[in-house]
């Protein structure tokens, strides 16, 4: 399927140019309204509209090699991570490109007093009326209504300048639109729907139910047995997930070390069930709370949630997310090591991945492309309920490992707001953040089972395969989901889910494949070639892939609105691979290591081209000085990262259903179902503690 792989390449073709009589090219289209979206009128001429151009950074070509050196563990640099100052610094846009747009705002006719620069210098942004800015972009601007109620400022495209277009990576309000679907009532009603404001509102943990009351005494009274193991298929504890992986750790530097978990409102967790499942499964935690981090109003949203929707609406579409997370997150990393839960978004307008990223990072605030003002929730919100503080903006330290199990649909998003998106994700991971994302419950269709038409329409019933982000973002590590097939043991080979749920994965249409999985990706195209037409999935052989890595998600026990019940999901195996990387962060430090950062070049043993270059260039140059007779060439052991190979379970079992197909298979190796497999905690911990 011929569909474009990098936001990047989506600029480019744009400028592939599209000559206007004033000599503009187009900068940006949009073909299709999103689902449930219309045309309403035109917008009035005279209102006032918040331009905002976000300029174009320097470096980013080289975002992705940078990332590297810190991430290969051939690299002289490996564990060097960046400073939030350094990334700032590297990526600041040229005073050249900040020149450029503003004197051709000026030469426009905008007032110099109205033309207002960021403090990082990354943004311009302009008051200006509809009608200048339908005469500056040659556009129309409209309005368009949500079936929700909701409208947005916007057009279908805009044009720029050929001088200006190279500095300016997009302008809002223009095609971006709100990919949130909020439901609420009246301002003085309580919020009584469980995707407000959450990003996407398809990866949520599902349930079966209650555990029936035999099955679960049954599994109790089988709790001191080594019987106990083999009844994981029918409902997996974390002392299952211990034996399954491998993981038997005592904690050594929990003072040094963080792990946290993302929740969105009005997703919050409830004390008393994290209390009723430690009760079961792990007394020492008793009584032990998160450390909640509130960002634009998510403390608060704690308290209200708890003493209003939390009584009044308990259940699981208000309480699995958090309790399932929080409840494993904290039970496998053990007593002594705290978890930091990041609670985002008041009650009225929620929280976007954006506003997470700009507590996390100031500079994202400003210049990473930042937040779209008709696409992320603003702060302070003056609405009844609303978070009444500033929006947060670097204040939030980021742990060492975050783990987040919610995700959009890649469609639903324009590609220059998924790449600066995933471009700052990069950024965490030069900062030694691991960043985790659940790969999806539906297979290869999109959140809720949505798949795309022939026309590239959200159609319930289309063929087209519909990948997650950011779960498509090559930055980050994407998590699937696996089972203990029935009546097996738990030392038995896991297959890919197929209860409840498929794994989610398959191919970017936005993102190229990165360098650290092209050998495993390549194998498995050449090796296991999907059967399907080529017209209903990204069938180019250079998009990127995932998942990266797999963990069960299938029957876990969790304590919600006080009783037992069964859970899966992608949401369950994420936090799962959250908890053991910490606990290989823990002994890193304890060895005066750095943490791990960035892992999928690590675990995906490939060819590191910047290191090879440079031993190329280094041994020519000592060659042509006499000081070296040896070979220019390196060795294969230098230059490819150590094989994690033997680290992984392979998974060859299973598919990943959607979209009205048998999706992809999990085979010998990677595969877009189950990745690299699940962990072997102790093989992952000898090979990380062996890096420098």
């Amino acid at each position: 399927m011929k569909l474009p792989l990098l936001a990047s390449l989506f600029l480019a073709a744009q400028a592939a140019i599209i000559t206007h009589p004033h000599a503009t090219v187009l900068h940006e289209k949009r073909d299709l309204l999103p689902s449930g979206w219309a045309h309403a009128r035109r917008h009035d001429p005279s209102a006032i509209i918040p331009l905002k151009f976000a300029l174009t950074q320097s470096n980013m070509h080289r975002l992705e090699e940078f990332l590297n050196e810190v991430s290969h563990p051939k690299s002289p640099q490996y564990g060097n991570h960046w400073t939030a100052g350094k990334i700032a610094d590297t990526f600041a846009p040229s005073e050249e490109t900040i020149s450029t747009v503003h004197n051709w705002l000026v030469g426009s006719g905008i007032p110099a007093e109205r033309i207002k620069i960021s403090p990082t210098k990354g943004w311009i942004n302009v008051d200006a009326s509809v009608a200048e800015a339908n005469d500056l972009l040659r556009t129309e601007y409209n309005v368009y209504v949500h079936e929700s109620g909701k409208s947005h400022v916007g057009c279908n495209e805009y044009h720029l300048p050929a001088h200006v277009a190279q500095h300016v990576e997009l302008v809002l309000p223009s095609v971006h639109f709100d990919a949130r679907v909020e439901k609420r009532g009246p301002s003085t009603t309580p919020v009584t729907i469980s995707n407000l404001g959450q990003p996407g509102f398809g990866i949520t943990p599902k349930t079966t139910g209650k555990v029936p009351t035999e099955v679960l005494k049954f599994h109790n009274a089988k709790q001191d047995a080594a019987a106990a193991a083999d009844y994981c298929w029918l409902i997996l504890t974390p002392d299952c997930l211990r034996t399954l992986y491998g993981l038997n750790y005592t904690t050594q530097a929990a003072d040094k070390n963080s792990f946290g978990v993302v929740e969105y409102t009005p997703q919050a967790y409830l004390q008393s069930d994290i209390d009723m499942f430690h009760f079961n499964y792990s007394r020492e935690i008793m009584g032990k709370t998160p450390n909640i981090i509130s960002i634009d109003g998510g403390e608060s949203t704690l308290i209200t949630h708890r003493s209003v929707l939390q009584t009044q609406v308990q259940n699981f579409a208000y309480n699995g997310e958090s309790d399932l997370d929080l409840e494993y997150a904290m039970n496998l990393v053990g007593v002594q090591q705290n978890i930091t839960l990041y609670q985002v978004g008041d009650l009225v307008q929620g929280a976007s991945f954006n506003n997470f990223l700009d507590a996390i990072d100031g500079s994202y605030c400003t210049f990473d492309g930042g937040d779209d003002i008709y696409q992320d929730p603003h702060y302070p919100n003056t609405q009844t309920g609303g978070w009444k503080g500033a929006a947060e903006c670097g204040t939030v330290k980021p742990t060492n490992v975050i783990s987040t199990s919610y995700g959009y649909n890649e469609a639903d998003l324009n590609p220059t707001y998924t790449a600066r998106q995933c471009a700052e994700y990069a950024k965490l991971g030069l900062m030694g953040i691991t960043m985790l994302f659940s790969s999806g419950d539906s297979g290869v269709g999109g959140n809720n089972g949505v798949c795309m038409s022939e026309f590239g329409f959200p159609d319930a019933y289309g063929p087209v395969f519909n990948p997650g982000f950011p779960a498509s973002c090559p930055f980050v590590t994407v998590v699937g989901a696996t089972q203990i097939n029935k009546n097996a043991p738990v030392t038995a080979p896991e297959a890919a889910i197929n209860q409840v749920i498929f794994s989610g994965g398959g191919f970017s249409n936005h993102f190229a494949m990165p360098d650290y999985q092209k050998d495993h990706v390549n194998n498995y195209l050449e090796n296991f070639p999907p059967s399907h037409p080529d017209d209903i999935w990204n069938s180019t052989g250079v998009a990127r892939a995932f998942p990266d890595i797999a963990a069960n998600g299938a029957n876990f026990v969790a304590a919600v609105n006080g009783q037992f019940i069964l859970v899966y999901g992608t949401s369950a195996s994420t936090p799962v691979i959250g908890a053991l990387i910490t606990l290989i962060n823990d002994a890193r430090l304890a060895a005066g290591k750095k943490t791990v950062g960035f892992i999928n070049p690590t675990v995906s043993p490939h060819f590191h081209r910047t290191f090879y270059d440079s031993v190329v260039r280094m041994r020519a140059f000592a060659r042509a000085s006499m000081w070296d007779t040896g070979p220019n060439e390196p060795e294969e052991s230098e230059i490819y990262s150590p094989d994690f190979s033997d680290a992984f379970n392979d998974i060859v079992a299973g598919n990943n259903s959607g979209c009205g197909s048998s999706g992809f298979n999990a085979t010998s190796g990677w595969d877009p179902v189950t990745g690299l497999g699940t962990p072997r905690f102790e093989k992952l911990l000898e090979k990380w503690l062996s890096l420098p």
